[in-house]
């Protein structure tokens, strides 16, 4: 039987620019989408409950899925274009992307970044290769190559000393013990302001939400939790983050299993989540928590149904008050899970194909290793 497809290891840096997209949403809803699948598969979901998630065909999630582990994330920006063929030859689209990326004063140029303007004019002035091309081409160019307009950002390495057994960890429940295995994680702060969104209206005459001034409701956080077997999402608002608050989300999904058997809790490494008082209550209860590694809580499996979480019940929102909002919050919960179940997607997790097995062995800030063909992404 061929093993199911689904995403090799993610760096930290690939899975908290996921996580970024994810939450945050993105302008092109592309890149939401394919985001959001990535993220998915990388936390132990299947390629049909990925496809109910985004409501695309599961062929689909499989290509970008085999694409992410080909190229990484410039998957996310398929290259869907014609034209007439270009007029530079490859060499010289690499010498123009090796400028581009090159710092001006190491090529003897007396300032600290290019603008397109002063690039070309560069290009056309090189010693030994003249290269003609007008900025608007230019900025075409770079911009089929990946390379973009950007502020130059710091980046950190997780210092986690047990990452990689961590994720073996986490990988390896996900894969043995499907049926048994949850996810627990805090969604916010919630507040309560308009927010903005999207949604259909005649051209021209987009809804409008009022502004606010006075925000005196304060925030609440979401205490989701997330079974990985039955792809159920449930949760309850609270006031705050806290020690009680992770042990009663704990017992909940052990009372999810009530028949003494172990279960397996994925979970980040927030102080909340592993006092004193929870390692001994989950020793006792035969609860095990899989901590994802410092800086990774993109391994996290409810991480991706966040993203539709945040979508569908806060974007375009005006809610009174707390009260209204987590209604809302319940009744998204309930479609959600009542629409999950569908026996189309249950008899299609059956029709399970090839999957990739995570490469090892690049960390987030060092270099990739030479045999591997993954393009960096940006840091998150």
């Amino acid at each position: 039987m061929a093993e199911p497809v689904r995403v090799r290891r993610l760096t930290d840096q690939e899975g908290q620019r996921l996580q970024q997209i994810v939450r945050r949403g993105s302008t092109s809803s592309v890149r939401y989408r394919r985001a959001m699948m990535l993220l998915a598969s990388a936390g132990g979901n299947r390629v049909p409950v990925i496809a109910q998630l985004v409501q695309a065909d599961e062929d689909t999630v499989r290509d970008v899925i085999h694409r992410f582990n080909e190229i990484g994330l410039a998957c996310l920006d398929p290259q869907w274009a014609g034209g007439r063929p270009r007029l530079l030859k490859p060499d010289d689209e690499e010498f123009v992307v090796a400028t581009a990326t090159t710092r001006p004063a190491k090529l003897g140029q007396p300032f600290t970044r290019w603008s397109l303007r002063k690039l070309v004019a560069y290009l056309r002035k090189v010693r030994g290769r003249v290269i003609r091309i007008g900025r608007e081409a230019l900025r075409c160019l770079l911009a089929r190559r990946g390379i973009t307009f950007q502020r130059t950002k710091t980046w950190k390495e997780s210092p986690d000393p047990e990452r990689d057994a961590k994720l073996d960890r986490i990988e390896d429940v996900l894969d043995r013990f499907p049926d048994r295995v949850f996810a627990f994680d805090e969604f916010g702060p919630l507040g309560i302001r308009p927010t903005a969104g999207s949604g259909w209206a005649e051209q021209g005459r987009p809804d409008r939400l009022p502004a606010t001034y006075h925000r005196t409701h304060g925030v609440h956080y979401f205490h989701g939790c997330y079974s990985v077997g039955e792809d159920t999402l449930w949760g309850i608002n609270r006031r705050r983050k806290g020690a009680a608050n992770t042990s009663a989300a704990l017992k909940s999904i052990r009372a999810a299993r009530p028949d003494g058997a172990p279960i397996y809790v994925i979970l980040d490494n927030l102080s909340d989540h592993k006092g004193a008082d929870i390692r001994r209550w989950a020793k006792k209860n035969k609860v095990e928590l899989c901590f994802t590694p410092t800086y990774a809580s993109w391994a996290n499996p409810i991480e991706a149904h966040f993203g539709p979480l945040r979508q569908f019940t806060i974007a375009n929102s005006n809610h009174p008050n707390h009260t209204v909002q987590t209604r809302s919050l319940h009744a998204y919960l309930r479609w959600r899970n009542k629409n999950a179940r569908h026996p189309d997607v249950l008899a299609a997790q059956h029709r399970e194909r090839a999957r990739i097995r995570s490469e090892k062995g690049i960390r987030w800030g060092g270099r990739p290793l030479a045999a591997e063909q993954i393009l960096r992404p940006r840091a998150a």
